[in-house]
């Protein structure tokens, strides 16, 4: 019975003293880590013939994917085929953090056969895969990439997204293409806009078969940015007698931010409830020239 107490002390001795040579381990693995980290910032400077084989060295031995993640970025930056081929053999494995940082990191080099072959890694990959693609798409500023997850996409939000980020890149040929390929739709009409496509949206403005594709196109017009889009809406506004080209119009022009084409309608204009509409537009800009149109509404007898 005295030994218990004995026992016991000497037991939780052992326990404190397994704690902190656990925290001692942990600190180390920590330096340790650390130091491999700034050995692989380091290598980055390092000649390509220097740098590739200790980056490949460093994804085949046993280190944390956090290592192996700068291991990658390394080859991104190695202008070698050879380390364009290590990069997508990575991505080509299945699954885990490992495989999409791969994958973007492909973005990053940009190479572009290696970027080709991320097409297939998409068509068999999981969601977390598919999206690591689509970003190295855009890292890259890949529009034949991106073009290509739109065609063959599974879902619309899928077309819609490519389709968004293809009027970020500008690209209006493969928008353009695209819709030769699926047909139009909302979301593609905006990436007119986005992409600055005023021959496209004129094109679908004039075009009165689908009432309701050619007021989404005439608001989209004001999205554009281009200097000459304003007087062209007035001349769509003033060409019309649909009311919902009329009002796509005026949309078009408040998106537009162009007050001066709004308060030369306004001016033009005989009828009443047609100024009001105009005058609530022209508010709607957010432009001081309101306070005239206010000036003279009031001052009319």
């Amino acid at each position: 019975m005295n030994n218990c107490p004995r026992f016991a002390l000497a037991l939780l001795a052992l326990v404190f003293a397994t704690a902190g040579w656990a925290q001692d381990d942990a600190r180390q693995r920590d330096e340790s880590e650390a130091l491999k980290l700034a050995a692989l910032e380091a290598l980055i400077a390092a000649p390509p013939e220097r740098a590739l084989p200790l980056a490949t060295k460093v994804l085949a031995g046993n280190h944390s994917n956090e290592v192996k993640a700068r291991a990658l970025f390394v080859l991104s930056q190695i202008d070698d085929p050879a380390a364009q081929e290590q990069l997508i053999r990575t991505a080509e494995q299945n699954g885990g953090e490992l495989q999409a940082e791969a994958i973007r990191m492909v973005g990053i080099g940009g190479d572009e056969g290696a970027l080709a072959r991320l097409a297939e890694i998409y068509r068999s990959g999981d969601a977390e895969t598919r999206a690591a693609v689509f970003e190295a798409y855009v890292i890259a500023q890949n529009a034949e990439g991106v073009y290509d997850i739109a065609v063959n996409a599974e879902s619309e939000a899928e077309v819609e997204r490519a389709a968004q980020m293809l009027a970020a890149m500008g690209a209006r040929d493969e928008l353009r293409a695209l819709r030769e390929r699926i047909g139009m739709s909302q979301g593609l009409i905006t990436a007119y806009g986005i992409a600055g496509d005023v021959e496209s949206l004129r094109e679908l403005a004039m075009n009165d078969s689908n009432p309701q594709q050619q007021a989404q196109a005439i608001e989209a017009l004001g999205l554009t940015g281009e200097n000459d889009v304003g007087a062209m809406l007035a001349e769509i506004y003033r060409g019309s007698d649909s009311q919902q080209v009329r009002d796509a119009a005026i949309q078009g022009l408040i998106i537009a931010g162009d007050d001066e084409a709004v308060l030369q309608l306004y001016r033009a204009s005989g009828d009443t409830a047609e100024k009001r509409q105009l005058m609530q537009a022209l508010a709607a800009t957010g432009s001081d020239l309101i306070l005239e149109v206010i000036d003279d509404a009031l001052a009319e007898q």
